[in-house]
């Protein structure tokens, strides 16, 4: 990189101003080849260009009364740098006629080509002959027209309708004292005569005409010859008045009508006058009394010596054309009335002031007024633009005036009063019913003029707009400077006269840096490629790498399958790239070539004055902007502010037509890259940058369409993620020059700095919403990026290296949002397009948790929960985001459907974590469904520790077969029994827990309660507790256990497990074993009690509300199991237990017991008010059952009673009736 020029080409002769020169033809023989041209110059130039070829013709006309006919021959359509080459066609010398014209009016003094009717007229020397185009071979007889001051007056609102016609063309002459209108054909006629004499000058529209004389300007209705006088040319010609009445010119006039422009106001009918435009009065007695100081003369008639009068219509004219008149002149019948009449003898002058009159001092000093050049265009249909002044070396002022006669618009100032006027462009804000015309040309008055000294003299064009509504910007092209020597050309005395001129033809010129800089050129990176981008990280992990290409294959097999034939993409052809450079330098040399009707000329020299190109003129003003061509210059030095200001000028402008909409869109990528470009070369030397600089440079890149690989090539530590395509990236000429300028500097700044590749977060910020912004152009077609899949590529690639650059300084934990995290997540979770390019960045920098989500993104299950594994195992997570990660896993395995994963991972993390592995495979809402059987399997095989777990849940929570419930039963039973046999403390302690339980005093819990409160912090211990539970279940799959085998592997430890055996002593019906166990080794009395009212099913199952009724035990039965326990109680060894509790079993179940037994057993030696309770309650019940019993027979009674009765009633109703045998 080192290597590569530093030197920027600026294109040669290009200007910020709205106009340049370009040579049109240069060292004309102006003289024949044995004549002297130092005396010979240019006086005027027309061009025309035929419709049935390329060729154009230049005619210039000379002092020396020669017309030279030059023919343009264009140069080969592949060379853009030449320009047509001018061919000396012919040398015309006009004849002409001794003329009593003033000396200054000699040689060619005009050309008007007529290109409607294929005619020229050429004025020289004071005669006016008619000449056939393109040739210049006379016509109409060598038709000739003497003493003819000007020849002009072609209607300009069909001026560019070209082609014959059978009205021909209407021009304007004047002879001697008449202006006179012929209509020239393929003859010439006389239309009429208007007499308004010593006229110099005519501009016409329509029927309107604006006229100049020596002295002033006049408004012409050519059919009804009328004239409204205007101002005077010179402010300070105290001969002429400004404005008049409208006045009747013709020979039948009647009244002048009475229309008066005031001097001090403007008219208020007609065209509305538009203040705003430069600031500028629009009152003709205001901005033309300004210009000089008028002294009014005594004398009322001295106004009519301005020339604004109509002549008497009986002086002598010119003689007539040889030429039949289309009608006879109209005369009057009687002469105009005239207030004044011109030769009335004008009233004797005041009397001289005497010398000490005249010598007082503080005597004012009366400018002398000096005779100026009249020039008069016309901008638009309903105007014409006068110019006024004071004197050649003092400011000039145009005032626009339409066809009312009225001030139209603010006036134009010109820095001195112009030598040439011409006006160009119809302009932006007139020509439209809405009053505004963004879509049309600028317009823009050309004037030739002699510079002031101290601004470097010389001669040469001021420009202005005319129809701008702000201030006043003028440019200047210098033609003739003061120094001695051309540019361009040999050295000569300085030309004293430039000539300016609107020509009939448009010419055709080539401007090839308009080309260089819009059309598309490859931008080679050189470190990129479309197959392939260089990896920063080479730590991948091997599962990710497998993950990758199986994704690669899996998208190619994918793309494959998805697009037809004709729509997969095709190998490039052979010479792609040549062909499309052809293409684009084609395109490039047709938006170089621009046309113009304005040429300017020097000595002998002719140049087309150009329209600059907006591209070119806006280019110039950034190239303005950035530093200097040193070896040590720098884009951080760049004049951000004057970026800034193009930017700003050309915001909110859409152009639809032309190279408009291409050179906007260039302008504004390439300031986007310059502030882009200084903004990083900045940031890496360390030099400060505005705020309001980085938000400018952020709107500049989101507001164009430059392709975001150029942008991101600039980027040192984002460079290497750009892909190129195999079609590469193509830009815009002018945007590849900066950006191999700019990439150059940026990685000399680069190595300047010892912050390796770190920016300013704020810049990153800048980076990464520019990039979120392309992110949302995807899948729309008006992206403007050819190649927009490795385009977006790029995009995701260097946006996700950019989070993951801002994200470092995050707290550790998952992103809430808004956070840079946040949209870490909302990036891979809503897919990438540059996949295996993000694994391999993820996995650089350590962010697996976000490696996983981007699995997901794809529905990569397996490569999900391989990330999630490494992520538990290893616990590498830079960004600490997977919090519970057993918890995720177990809730994604839930969710998918992949039952190799499942079976995979779910074993996994039951040999982890158990309880949480096993709610995989027991979870209803589980995609995938495996059988009981199968997840036993592979639990003992992958964890066998979350069997028990697993069985649990199958037991317990499903209620499955008894399998289950034995398989259970034998691993609590495995667990405990293996401890007990190798653990004399545990047998210790169980038998320490039975005797504890006996001592304590009633009430007291129930020994379930009491061994779950008070529970060691043992495996075993815990599985004895569900031991009980399970094989306390009285319905269900777990009640059907096998009690023999269980009762024998039980066997040894009858004494340590005594809850155990009572339960199975009661599952085998040896009840009275039961209780007797319960009431003499566990003293649980309430428990016994509960067992005989389950009927000897349970001890340790929670009672229903109703438990007979539930437990399906018959009253029979519990009566006999109530006896087996009042047998066991009257056998407790405690006296007082034992009285206690067969009180208090007779009191609250005396119901199951007859009174007689109980009184058997009871012994002897017990008073009987150990047994009132129950005796009492025997005896009311006994009561209260002969008293139901005696209120049943009642009932009885009364109800047989009403049966007869009704039975009686009946046969009454129906009667006897009659049976016979038989």
């Amino acid at each position: 990189m080192a290597g590569v020029s530093r030197k920027r080409k600026r294109s040669s002769g290009t200007e910020a101003g709205p106009y340049v020169l370009q040579s049109l033809a240069d060292d004309l023989p102006l003289a024949a080849e044995s004549g002297d041209a130092s005396e010979i110059g240019i006086n005027c130039v027309e061009f025309w260009e035929q419709s049935d070829n390329l060729e154009g013709n230049l005619y210039v006309g000379t002092s020396a009364a020669e017309i030279l006919h030059f023919v343009l021959i264009p140069p080969e359509p592949s060379d853009a740098l030449s320009r047509p080459t001018p061919i000396l066609a012919s040398r015309l010398q006009p004849p002409f006629t001794a003329s009593s014209l003033p000396h200054s009016h000699s040689g060619i003094q005009q050309i008007l080509l007529l290109p409607k009717v294929n005619k020229a007229c050429v004025l020289c020397n004071g005669t006016l002959t008619f000449y056939a185009l393109p040739e210049l071979s006379p016509a109409f007889a060598q038709t000739k027209v003497a003493n003819c001051s000007w020849v002009g007056g072609v209607d300009l609102d069909v001026e560019d309708d070209v082609g014959t016609r059978d009205d021909g063309v209407v021009i304007m002459i004047l002879v001697r004292n008449k202006i006179r209108l012929v209509r020239v054909t393929e003859e010439v006629r006389v239309v009429k005569d208007i007499g308004f004499p010593a006229s110099t000058l005519a501009i016409r529209r329509s029927n309107f005409a604006c006229v100049a004389t020596a002295h002033s300007y006049a408004l012409l209705d050519v059919n009804q010859s009328r004239k409204i006088p205007l101002f005077p040319i010179s402010s300070l010609d105290a001969g002429v008045a400004v404005g008049g009445e409208a006045e009747d010119i013709s020979s039948t006039s009647g009244p002048a009508i009475s229309r008066r422009v005031s001097s001090a106001h403007p008219s208020q009918s007609g065209t509305h006058i538009d203040n705003r435009g430069h600031g500028r009065s629009t009152s003709l007695g205001t901005f033309v009394g300004s210009l000089g100081r008028r002294q009014e003369s005594p004398n009322p008639s001295s106004r009519l010596r301005s020339g604004l009068e109509t002549p008497d219509r009986g002086e002598a004219s010119s003689p007539a054309l040889a030429v039949s008149p289309e009608r006879p002149p109209e005369r009057g019948t009687s002469p105009v009335k005239r207030t004044i009449s011109p030769n009335k003898p004008l009233p004797p002058p005041p009397p001289a002031e005497s010398g000490n009159e005249a010598n007082k001092p503080g005597k004012p000093t009366i400018p002398q007024a000096v005779l100026l050049e009249p020039h008069i265009v016309s901008p638009t249909p309903t105007e014409f633009l006068l110019t006024t002044g004071t004197g050649l070396s003092d400011p000039g002022v145009g005032i626009f005036v339409n066809l009312d006669g009225d001030v139209s618009r603010g006036t134009l100032e010109f820095e001195r009063y112009p030598e040439t006027l011409v006006v160009d462009g119809q302009g932006q804000w007139v020509g439209s019913e809405s009053g505004t015309n963004d879509d049309g040309e600028e317009g823009y008055t050309l004037a030739v003029m002699e510079r002031d000294v101290r601004l470097g003299g010389g001669r040469g064009i001021e420009i202005q707009r005319w129809d701008s509504e702000s201030e006043p910007v003028k440019e200047w092209i210098e033609i003739a400077p003061s120094s001695t020597h051309l540019e361009g050309g040999p050295s000569q005395s300085v030309p004293k006269k430039v000539g300016l001129r609107k020509v009939a033809g448009r010419g055709e010129i080539s401007i090839p840096e308009v080309g260089d800089k819009l059309r598309l050129v490859r931008l080679r990176l050189g470190g990129s490629s479309g197959e392939a981008s260089p990896a920063s990280f080479d730590s991948s992990d091997s599962r990710t790498k497998a993950s990758v290409e199986r994704v690669t294959k899996e998208m190619e097999l994918f793309e494959s399958r998805t697009f037809t034939e004709s729509e997969k993409e095709k190998p490039l052809e052979k010479g792609w790239e040549a062909a499309k450079n052809k293409q684009e330098e084609e395109i490039g040399r047709r938006f170089g070539k621009l046309q113009s009707r304005v040429v300017a000329w020097s000595g002998n020299r002719i140049w087309w004055i150009v329209r600059n190109p907006l591209v070119i003129r806006l280019d110039t003003r950034l190239e303005v902007a950035r530093p200097a061509e040193t070896e040590n210059d720098n884009d951080a030095h760049l004049d951000r502010s004057q970026v800034i200001t193009v930017l700003n000028s050309i915001r909110g402008q859409e152009l639809r037509t032309g190279t408009g909409p291409l050179s906007l869109s260039y302008i504004r990528e390439k300031a986007g890259l310059l502030l882009f470009t200084g903004l990083i070369v900045a940031s890496y030397a360390g030099i400060a940058i505005t705020e309001e600089d980085k938000r400018a440079t952020e709107d500049a890149l989101l507001e164009n369409n430059i392709d975001p690989r150029v942008v991101l090539a600039t980027i040192p530590m984002l460079r290497e993620e750009v892909l190129e395509g195999p079609k590469g990236i193509w830009v815009f000429g002018g945007v590849k020059e900066v950006y191999e300028h700019s990439s150059l500097n940026t990685h000399v700044a680069r190595s300047n700095v010892q912050t390796g590749e770190r920016l300013d977060p704020e810049i990153l910020s800048i980076i990464k919403r520019y990039l979120i912004a392309w992110r949302r152009k995807k899948g729309y077609g008006s992206v403007g990026v050819e190649d927009e899949k490795e385009a977006f590529r790029t995009v995701d690639a260097a946006l996700l290296r950019v989070l993951l650059i801002l994200d470092r300084s995050s707290p550790a934990g998952y992103g809430l949002v808004p956070s840079i995290r946040a949209e870490l997540y909302d990036l891979v979770d809503k897919g990438v397009d540059c996949f295996d390019r993000a694994v391999v960045l993820l996995e650089g920098f350590g962010r697996l948790y976000v490696l996983s989500r981007l699995y997901q993104s794809r529905k990569l299950s397996g490569d999900v929960l391989g990330t999630w594994r490494r992520i538990i195992e290893s616990g590498q997570d830079n960004g600490g985001e997977f919090v519970d990660g057993e918890t995720e896993v177990r809730k994604y395995l839930v969710r998918i459907k992949d039952t190799a994963l499942v079976q995979e991972y779910g074993a996994w993390l039951a040999r982890r974590n158990p309880k949480l592995g096993v709610q995989v495979f027991a979870d209803d809402k589980s995609r995938v469904k495996l059988e009981p059987a199968q997840v036993v399997k592979i639990l003992k095989e992958k964890a066998p520790d979350a069997v028990k777990e697993y069985l649990e849940y199958l037991v317990f929570g499903k209620n499955k077969n008894a399998q289950y419930a034995n398989d259970l039963i034998a691993f609590y039973l495995d667990t405990v029994l293996t401890v007990l046999s190798t653990s004399e403390a545990a047998r210790d302690l169980l038998s320490r827990s039975y005797e504890t339980y006996r001592a304590l005093k009633p009430p007291k819990p129930t020994y379930q309660q009491f061994i779950t409160e008070n529970a060691i912090a043992e495996e075993w211990w815990r599985n004895r507790l569900r031991l009980l539970e399970l094989l306390g279940r009285t319905h269900g799959a777990a009640s059907a256990y096998n009690v023999s085998t269980i009762l024998k592997r039980l066997s040894p430890y009858e004494k340590e497990l005594v809850p155990e055996m009572i339960i199975l002593d009661g599952r085998q019906g040896r009840h009275e074993q039961a209780l007797r166990l319960l009431t003499h080794n566990l003293g649980d009395y309430d428990t016994a009690i509960n067992y005989c009212l389950l009927g000897g099913t349970s001890i340790f199952h929670p009672p229903p509300s109703t438990p007979a009724k539930e437990a399906n035990v018959t009253r029979e039965d519990q009566a006999t199991l109530f006896g087996h326990l009042l047998t066991e109680f009257l056998r407790i060894e405690d006296v007082s237990d034992r009285v206690e509790q067969t009180g208090g079993l007779l009191e609250r179940f005396g119901g199951w017991f007859d009174v007689g037994y109980v009184l058997g057993v009871i012994p002897d030696s017990w008073s009987i008010e150990l047994l009132s309770g129950f005796i009492i309650s025997a005896l009311r019940r006994l009561v209260r059952e002969k008293s139901e019993t005696m209120v049943a027979k009642a009932l009885s009674g009364a109800e047989n009673l009403k049966i007869t009765a009704e039975f009686v009633s009946r046969c009454d109703d129906v009667g006897p009736s009659m049976e016979l045998p038989g």
